[in-house]
């Protein structure tokens, strides 16, 4: 039982609360300027943007891919030009 009494105090606590805000409201009126700047405070958000799509390979990778590709081409030229025996033309 004494758990109930307890929440029933919390319950009313809660409610007193409620009431108090409602004076302190009651105390403060708003006033507005008639004259001069009004000013306004805005609450920043997040702002969802459209997700960018990043390569997988850096450029650079690329670059040094191809780069290999190429020597490798060159080799292979070279080792097939050595393979084939020398033609003698008469």
């Amino acid at each position: 039982m004494p758990k109930a009494a307890g929440k029933r105090g919390e319950l009313s606590g809660r409610n007193s609360n409620n009431s108090d805000m409602a004076e302190m409201k009651s105390m403060f009126r708003e006033v507005l300027p008639k004259q001069g700047q009004l000013s306004v405070e805005d609450i920043t958000t997040m702002v969802l943007c459209k997700p960018k799509l990043l390569p997988l390979k850096s450029l650079t990778l690329e670059k040094l891919e191809k780069m290999q590709q190429a020597a490798q081409d060159t080799i292979r030229q070279q080792e097939m030009a050595e393979k084939e025996p020398p033609q003698i033309s008469h």
